[in-house]
């Protein structure tokens, strides 16, 4: 079998990749760069690529959420991605697309539909994507992670998957290497980085070092430059402190299960990658939910995931340095109340998700 999969959501396109049968063609179509007017590589691409699938990087338009610079732009590139679509699809012969949703699915499910190749697509929020919704009316099946999701799709396409999960094996690799037995706090905020967070975390480094381990993914984006600046700071910490300091652009996704398993407190942007992966560790989190995610997504999952005992939110209209120190203070000194409530929470929606997805993708091709 051939399948293109279209990336938006990489961890559960990466746990279906993992789960594929070794002789699937597959070819990936995803974004090359992390961000429009951004020349820095995104995650996607270079995960992909290190795993030795074809990529096609599909330069398209997308509806923004607020007015930028770059709008008018990108609207004028749908067409361009219409048609590099077909182009791709011509050239491939996929017998099945599966979406992840992201605005890239966009212009390669519509093109899909009209060149009559089945279409499967995975929602992974608890409610949904708009790129998801604009192209449900093209897909034959519609994989969900949550039961919350059913009321945007239609109900004789649904399937109820889960939300996949990578593998996560534990290394025990350089990210033990501390030397010391103090708490450790893993810092992201997402792929790209967040700003923000990188902005409240420069400001009181200093003063978390003294207490904690720290391993600290800024991101790698141009405009800002988070990366850089957090660099120089490192290097003109004290010794004692710059040892307890670990900064990366990206982590790899294979080192998360290090990770997570060392750390005591995660500080984070809430995504439902990041948020299902926190539910599968049983992790404190201390969240900041993007402000203009869509459809406030970001933040009904951190409210989620307070609800069923792991985390904490701290919107960004409140969050300052001396909330966020006292934030951190707090949960670290109270880890122990932080497990999950299983009266709140009825269980993990993917244990066999990717293992269901490939049995849906494998149902659309037989029909």
């Amino acid at each position: 079998m051939k399948i293109i999969l279209i990336g938006g959501h990489l961890s559960p396109a990466l746990s279906v990749l993992e789960a594929l049968p070794k002789n699937t063609k597959v070819l990936f179509i995803g974004r090359k760069y992390a961000m429009e007017g951004d020349n820095a590589l995104s995650l996607e691409y270079k995960t992909i690529t290190s795993l030795k699938i074809p990529f096609v990087g599909l330069n398209t338009g997308r509806l923004q959420r607020k007015l930028t610079k770059y709008t008018l732009l990108s609207l004028l590139k749908i067409p361009f991605g219409i048609i590099k679509s077909f182009l791709i699809l011509i050239r491939f012969r996929p017998d099945v697309v599966v979406g992840f949703g992201g605005y890239v699915s966009i212009p390669v499910i519509f093109c899909a539909f009209l060149l009559r190749i089945p279409v499967v697509i995975h929602e992974q929020t608890l409610g949904a994507g708009l790129a998801n919704r604009l192209v449900s009316r093209f897909a034959k099946k519609i994989c969900l992670s949550w039961d919350s999701s059913k009321e945007y799709f239609p109900q004789d396409k649904i399937v109820m998957t889960g939300n996949p999960i990578r593998k996560f094996p534990i290394f025990h690799n350089k990210f033990s290497l501390f030397k010391n037995n103090l708490p450790t706090i893993y810092i992201t905020g997402g792929s790209l980085g967040s700003h923000t967070i990188n902005i409240l975390i420069e400001g009181i480094i200093s003063e978390l070092l003294e207490k904690y381990n720290i391993i600290h993914q800024s991101g790698d984006t141009y405009e800002y430059r988070d990366f850089e600046r957090m660099e120089e700071i490192r290097m003109n910490l004290p010794e004692k402190l710059r040892d307890n300091y670990i900064l990366k652009k990206f982590i790899d996704p294979s080192q998360i299960g290090d990770l997570l398993n060392l750390s005591s407190l995660v500080i984070s942007r809430s995504g439902m990658n990041t948020v299902t992966e926190l539910i599968y560790f049983e992790k404190p989190a201390l969240l900041i939910p993007l402000p203009f995610s869509q459809n406030n997504e970001q933040l009904k999952n951190a409210k989620f995931l307070e609800k069923i005992g792991l985390g904490i939110v701290l919107p960004q209209s409140k969050a300052n340095r001396k909330k966020l120190v006292k934030a951190i203070e707090l949960m670290l000194n109270n880890r122990k109340k932080y497990k999950i409530n299983q009266e709140e929470f009825r269980g993990l929606s993917g244990k066999n998700a990717a293992q269901n997805i490939i049995s849906v993708i494998n149902n659309v091709y037989k029909s």
